[in-house]
């Protein structure tokens, strides 16, 4: 079934008004007419059964059933460090199908990419569209958060607290990531970090211990900083029942 993105406060009417960008991706993308069915999710974790009851020259107009609500999950942020080119965009999307609640793009002691202020704007405009796309085709009904790049050790610190903070550490060979994991209390909440290309210099992980991280390891091969993300997503959304 066609699905479509609508932010909707927590107590919709059953009847919602799309105007502008949604109003056009409706008509001239998804081609739906008068009558047509559809789903529509709130980026939340509510799901509705809507039908488009009218068109109008500057709205369409769409009913909505009751919602549904999927069954919680872990919350796992991810903090990666700012990347060359577009691998950021790869982890985003890839990272919101394998089941990230949020992402933070960080700036480290070897990030290449240095983003001024509307830069940075511009950008986290884009990855929160990259990621409200990517729910829509996987068929989740929430959205991750994509929060303004910032500094490492300041994303570390606006973690909601009680957040298990694992580091993928290149020198870490004695703690694996799912040995990590596992010791987590279950729906926990967790946060990893991924360096960038560099890696990460030995002072930022002396300061993550300091805030409590716990440096882990994939195992011996040698991954990309994109490729090492989604990895450790996988592992841990296995781990949870939710993948293999």
């Amino acid at each position: 079934m066609v699905r479509l993105f609508v932010p909707l406060p927590p107590e919709p009417s059953a009847e919602v008004a799309l105007s502008g960008e949604r109003r056009h991706y409706l008509l001239h993308v998804l081609r739906l007419e008068e009558g047509s069915a559809l789903e529509v999710f709130d980026g939340t974790g509510r799901a509705f059964d809507a039908r488009v009851t009218r068109v109008e020259a500057q709205e369409v107009r769409l009913s909505l059933g009751p919602a549904r609500t999927a069954p919680p999950r872990r919350a796992v942020s991810v903090l990666q460090g700012l990347p060359k080119g577009d691998k950021l965009e790869w982890v985003l999307q890839k990272g919101t199908e394998l089941g990230a609640a949020a992402f933070y793009p960080v700036a480290t002691a070897r990030s290449v990419v240095k983003l001024e202020p509307k830069r940075a704007e511009e950008r986290t405009a884009r990855w929160t569209k990259i990621v409200e796309e990517a729910a829509r085709q996987c068929r989740r009904n929430d959205v991750p958060q994509v929060h303004p790049p910032q500094p490492l050790l300041e994303a570390a610190r606006a973690l909601t607290p009680g957040t298990t903070l694992l580091v993928l550490d290149e020198e870490e060979t004695a703690v694996p990531l799912s040995e990590a994991f596992r010791a987590c209390a279950p729906q926990a909440p967790v946060a990893l970090v991924v360096g960038p290309e560099g890696g990460l210099a030995r002072e930022e992980l002396s300061a993550l211990r300091s805030l409590g991280a716990r440096g882990v390891t994939l195992g011996s091969r040698i991954l990309r900083t994109e490729t090492a993300a989604l990895a450790a997503l996988a592992v841990m959304a296995h781990l949870d029942g939710e993948l293999g």
